[in-house]
């Protein structure tokens, strides 16, 4: 009897590759191309298995010529690029990797916030261009962490992850989210649910943790800029499409908040050029969880998902949808 099939769509790490290789036939694309979707569907024929990024959009059109296919492993905790219900109604399972990149993600978006308040981009550039002739009072002055506000829209686990980095710096910590957290963790974490415009008013730093839906698409906009701090720095390590970037463009073009630390975009790998010209904001090729233990956790988890699935048992991660 063949050994059930698997189609891996893009690079990962090799441990996981070795692990399926052990137990299934393991078709590999062994690049960082991003194929297309005829050439996925044509590479998933007889294919019971899917290994994906978040690059490769698997839509309705697609997912019903994945005939055989019975998972779908995306390595990736943000699933929006998959039409999770059309997979289900197809039979298919889809699993993702939650858990295990909070803490790295977690890191990245401090690092963002951090970056942009102390202006360490700038003063990288200042330092290697040779311009640092003297010391002046108010040299590359930035902005104080310690002690600021800190406003958090999604706090799962990411989001909460922020959180207790925040408390390290002594700030006070606001949220909101699509539901109220149980008591324990809004004490653990000195947390206080707001609106969404009662945080947008009172934070110093605004960071998105929040996944892309239909109802979080374009959640900022010109209307939520304007209610920010003209001292207040974004953070979004979320996805590109919750914030509109022509409204955030304008609002740092125009000082109505300070600055930026942006991880995704909203057309990405395509970066608005006018965020390319500016000098307050700090720009990152969508790295949050791209820590070599993390991404190689990431990797063996869609392997382990596959693996449980085509053995006939419960996906260790599912991705449900209402």
């Amino acid at each position: 009897m063949a050994q059930p099939r698997v189609f891996i769509t893009r690079r990962i790490f090799p441990e996981a590759v070795a692990f399926l290789r052990q137990s299934f036939d393991v078709d590999y694309e062994d690049s960082d191309d991003v194929l297309g979707a005829e050439q996925i569907a044509a590479r998933a024929a007889g294919a019971q298995g899917i290994i994906c990024h978040i690059s490769h959009r698997f839509d309705a059109s697609l997912i019903e010529k994945l005939t055989t296919v019975k998972v779908i492993a995306n390595v990736a905790v943000g699933y929006d690029a998959i039409d999770v219900k059309a997979a289900n109604k197809a039979g298919i399972v889809v699993t993702n990797t939650p858990d295990v990149l909070s803490e790295t993600s977690a890191d990245l978006a401090f690092a963002l916030l951090l970056a942009a308040a102390r202006r360490i981009v700038e003063a990288h550039h200042f330092v290697h261009s040779g311009a640092w002739k003297n010391w002046t009072v108010d040299l590359l002055a930035g902005q104080d962490i310690h002690g600021r506000t800190l406003g958090i829209v999604g706090a799962g686990r990411i989001g909460q992850a922020v959180a207790r980095r925040g408390r390290g710096f002594n700030m006070q910590v606001l949220y909101h989210n699509s539901r109220r957290l149980p008591e324990a963790i809004e004490r653990e974490l000195g947390l206080t649910l707001v609106s969404k415009e009662e945080l947008l008013r009172e934070s110093d730093f605004v960071s998105l943790n929040m996944p892309l839906r239909p109802e979080t698409r374009h959640f900022m906009g010109a209307a939520e800029f304007a209610l920010m701090k003209p001292n207040a720095i974004l953070v979004n390590t979320a996805r590109g499409p919750v914030v509109d970037e022509n409204a955030m463009v304008e609002a740092l073009e125009k000082r109505i908040i300070a600055g930026a630390g942006l991880d995704v975009f909203e057309n990405e790998p395509k970066v608005h050029p006018k965020l390319l010209q500016l000098d307050n904001v700090v720009l990152a090729p969508h790295i949050a969880s791209s820590s070599v233990a993390t991404r190689r956790r990431m990797s063996m988890m869609a392997a382990e998902n596959v693996a449980a699935v085509l053995r006939g048992l419960p996906p260790l991660n599912p991705v449900t949808v209402s």
